[in-house]
């Protein structure tokens, strides 16, 4: 498990990103994204077996009026033919133990309400609901 740093590393997230966020039309567009997201804080955690990357979770310290200082999870999502292997449960430790560091009050993500699986996970490794988000699409 390490923080994917080089372009080439992120060549190698781009399938299971594609996975969480199929809308992510090339590998091209992911990396230039994931560039510009760097710039916001953002980091990319990746477990790999041998040369292939199986998992990953992407974060970003933020700090609100709602949480104080937090640990944010953007993204998080293990390759298919790796589910059921604990790697989601693997990156949320170390997300933990990053926040834990960086003296964050609170470890937060979002999923669909219709995430029925994730939120079965999410349960199980001890993360409770804690608002119910709204937005509005603007484009």
């Amino acid at each position: 498990m390490k923080i994917v740093e080089t372009e080439q590393e992120l060549r190698a997230c781009y399938p299971v990103m594609r996975e969480l966020r199929p809308h992510l039309a090339s590998e091209d567009a992911f990396v230039a994204q994931m560039l510009r997201q760097r710039e916001q804080d953002y980091h990319l955690l990746a477990v790999w077996e041998r040369d292939e990357v199986v998992a990953l979770a992407g974060y970003r310290y933020q700090e609100n009026t709602v949480y104080g200082r937090f640990l944010y999870v953007d993204d998080l999502v293990t390759a298919e033919q790796h589910r059921s292997r604990r790697w989601g449960a693997l990156l949320l430790g170390k997300l933990t133990v990053f926040a834990e560091q960086a003296q964050c009050a609170r470890l937060v993500l979002d999923t669909g309400l219709t995430n029925g699986l994730a939120q079965r996970f999410y349960f199980r490794e001890g993360l409770l609901p804690g608002a119910l988000r709204f937005g509005k699409n603007l484009t």
